[in-house]
């Protein structure tokens, strides 16, 4: 492996035995060649190089493989198949409680930690000090760890795992338990990891956040990687993908309910695809994530069930002017108009402004107003 490479994949695969009964492991043992367990492949074919120096993120659903691909690479599980490299030494924050002893203290944990890392009694000591203030936990330092909140637990989880001066540092969606002042804090020392030069792999269910802080984005879905490469346009077909597993959802539940019912001639069909030849000319088929341009706004990312679709949106000013450049303290309005394919009630519509970073500025909808939309015919 090149010295210019922090991790390397190489076809990795992992599959674990699943016994009907606890009585088949004995029989797989006294019968040889004869397989009393089913298999399941929690990871397929999976092939990554990570530069060192670069943040890469990891998204899909749960049980899609991403914390058992970080354990192979933090080492504490072995593949099935394949290979793995890491160049450095690796810090892993992975599911809460992995890594320390519940009857220790914080204090005892931190120097355990510290030495499974390869750190001398005297590195740790000299670390304890910055560690216990970033943890924050006051006096339960000294407490059994068994007695921390899961709040408590993280804050000194990452703690550890962030200044031990690790060359690769992985952190498994364990920040999502912390508080929001705690959360900001580890994000602004995972941005001075990053400038320091150190290598990240970051697993969220947030898009937005890996979208920002990651170079490279790695989607899994049943154990296979299914989208790698930029942030942005991973992110962008993942979060198409979601919406359309929701609408698919939305609608076996109104299946449901439409066949409970008596047969109704007027009722509206319960999902609607909207038709080459729809009324707005050029309109796509909206159940289909594409990256073909809109009428109205050639960077537009359509996706949902096709019952209701924007049609156009206006930014103006307060004389109804259109403005690409708004300064501060002044006015925006936001016209939008939408062209309803199946009558609906219950209409919440939304909008969120970003900067060309995609960082959310604000975001806002007609329910936080308490204003309520009015019943909407098809058109």
């Amino acid at each position: 492996m090149s010295d210019d490479i922090a991790i390397s994949l190489k076809d990795i695969a992992k599959v674990f035995k699943q016994y009907r009964r606890p009585v088949d492991r004995l029989k797989e043992l006294l019968i040889p060649g004869k397989q009393q367990a089913d298999e399941f492949w929690a990871l397929r074919d999976i092939t990554l190089e990570i530069p060192k120096g670069k943040t890469v993120g990891i998204i899909g659903r749960n049980g899609s493989g991403k914390s058992t691909l970080l354990q192979i690479i933090a080492g504490t599980l072995q593949p099935t198949i394949g290979h793995v490299s890491v160049n450095g030494r690796v810090s892993a924050l992975l599911e809460l409680g992995s890594g320390f002893n519940p009857e220790f203290t914080g204090r005892q944990n931190v120097f355990f930690n510290g030495r499974i890392l390869g750190l001398s009694t005297e590195e740790i000591e000299a670390r304890f000090d910055s560690i216990a203030s970033f943890a924050d936990i006051g006096e339960f330092i000294n407490q059994p760890v068994k007695t921390y909140s899961s709040g408590m637990f993280v804050r000194l989880a990452f703690s550890v795992a962030i200044n031990v001066d690790p060359e690769v540092l992985i952190v498994d969606e364990a920040l999502s338990v912390g508080d929001a002042v705690f959360t900001s804090k580890c994000m602004r020392k995972i941005r001075n990891y990053q400038m320091t030069g150190g290598t990240l792999l970051f697993v969220s269910h947030d898009t937005s956040l890996v979208s920002k802080i990651c170079n490279h984005l790695v989607w899994l879905d049943q154990g296979s990687m299914r989208e790698s490469g930029s942030p942005f346009e991973v992110a962008k077909k993942y979060q198409a993908w979601t919406y359309k597993k929701i609408a698919e959802g939305f609608k076996t539940e109104e299946d449901k309910l439409q066949n409970n019912k008596t047969s109704d001639t007027h009722s509206a069909p319960s999902f609607v695809v909207a038709s080459a030849d729809s009324k707005l000319s050029g309109t796509r088929l909206l159940n289909q994530y594409t990256q073909a341009p809109y009428q109205f706004c050639n960077s537009s990312e359509r996706f949902g069930s096709g019952k209701a679709e924007i049609i156009d949106f206006q930014m103006l000013d307060t004389e109804d002017s259109t403005i690409t450049l708004l300064k501060p303290k002044e006015q925006l309005n936001i016209k939008t108009k939408v062209l309803f394919h199946q009558s609906l009630t219950e209409i919440i519509v939304g909008f969120c402004v970003y900067d060309r970073f995609r960082n959310v500025i604000t975001g806002f909808n007609n329910a936080q107003w308490n204003y309520k939309m009015p019943h909407m015919k098809a058109q």
